[in-house]
């Protein structure tokens, strides 16, 4: 007994040092009672109609699981259509087609509101023609994804100094998603043009998704997730790899005094530690630090997949970025949780009322 009680007291204390996990295991206890006080307040021919109710709802969770699969199959059907639109927007990112001055037109929504003078008009013109000759052309448009990168949050988290110089090379994105008769997946393909770092052409990102109800807790489901990720492996080029660094540590003989020096080579921070992802062991449980970091990397996955690729010159020219914004602003607003400066003033103004 006095083992079993040293067990629990062991890992109650384990809990009390985990807020966030003692916060899910409170949310979980709650939401069983609760469920569990309401069905034994009932009549019992009552709780049977209630369990098929829960029944019904399985099966409804079971068409829904279906529903996502034939999404799933429209958004392959539709990444057909939108790829010849990406190739070209490669093309042009890459300097390998130019656009016509048609498909260059462009009317932005501030020149329609106040249209400029025609003397200015003209000034700007001869400026731009001056400027056209004397400017150096460069080819496409350089660092389009690299700036990508620069400017969003979740990417420039991961980018370092030294991933900058490579990411010049990163061409385009693609997203190839699973085929018909294969387990849902997506894959990120990184193209990059031959470059001085690596010998690889595409760095791959495998994403594998489920759209199952867990036969456990089947109205946990919530429609399709990634559950696990695959990277690729990266052929460096001698003293190019920026996922290590080298060390130099010094030894000292413990019988004979003598010290030596001795290098060795160790993780170091990259962009490109994202093509060498935690793997998922069914029968190996993964600390709290490898979770986060493996739910970091399925968002920033479906992120790539979902807005990044689809969007790329909104990003580019941050317009996009402005949109997130407005977006969480929004989900802000509508929030249940105060401003802690208002409770504070509700708080001071009660206070004086006492």
């Amino acid at each position: 007994m006095d083992a079993d009680n040293e067990a629990k007291g062991k890992v109650s204390d384990q809990a009390m040092q985990n807020p966030q996990a003692l916060a899910a295991l409170q949310d979980k206890i709650d939401s069983v009672s609760h469920s569990a006080s309401i069905m034994d307040s009932l009549p019992k021919s009552v709780k049977r109609r209630v369990n098929a109710l829960k029944n019904l709802q399985v099966n409804s969770t079971h068409i829904e699981a279906k529903f996502y699969k034939e999404v799933h199959e429209l958004e392959r059907k539709y990444s057909a259509l939108y790829q010849p639109l990406f190739d070209k927007r490669r093309n042009i990112v890459s300097g390998e087609v130019e656009p016509t001055d048609e498909e260059c037109e462009w009317q932005s929504d501030h020149e329609d509101e106040a249209a400029l003078a025609e003397d200015l008009k003209k000034k700007a013109a001869i400026e731009e023609k001056t400027e056209d000759a004397n400017e150096e052309k460069p080819k496409g448009v350089p660092e389009f994804w690299l700036t990508i990168f620069r400017s969003v949050d979740m990417l420039s988290d991961m980018l370092q100094e030294h991933d900058e110089p490579i990411l010049k090379h990163l061409q385009d994105i693609k997203v190839i998603f699973s085929g018909p008769d294969q387990p849902m997946s997506f894959t990120l393909e990184f193209r990059f043009e031959p470059n001085e770092y690596f010998t690889n052409t595409v760095l791959t990102k495998v994403y594998k998704m489920k759209s199952e109800p867990d036969a456990e807790d089947p109205f946990s489901f919530e429609g399709p997730e990634i559950i696990d990720c695959d990277g690729c492996e990266i052929d460096w080029h001698k003293g190019k790899d920026v996922t290590v660094k080298t060390i130099k540590k010094k030894q000292k003989h413990k019988g004979r005094g003598t010290a030596r020096v001795i290098t060795k080579q160790v993780p170091n921070d990259s962009f490109f530690n994202f093509f060498n992802p935690i793997k998922v062991s069914p029968d190996r449980e993964l600390d709290e630090d490898s979770e986060y970091t493996l739910a970091t990397d399925f968002e920033i996955g479906h992120f790539f997949r979902e807005r990044i690729v689809p969007r790329a010159v909104l990003y580019f020219t941050g317009e996009a970025l402005e949109d997130d914004e407005s977006f969480e602003e929004e989900e802000l607003d509508e929030g249940e949780e105060e401003d802690p400066d208002e409770e504070d003033e509700d708080d001071e103004e009660e206070g004086d009322s006492k």
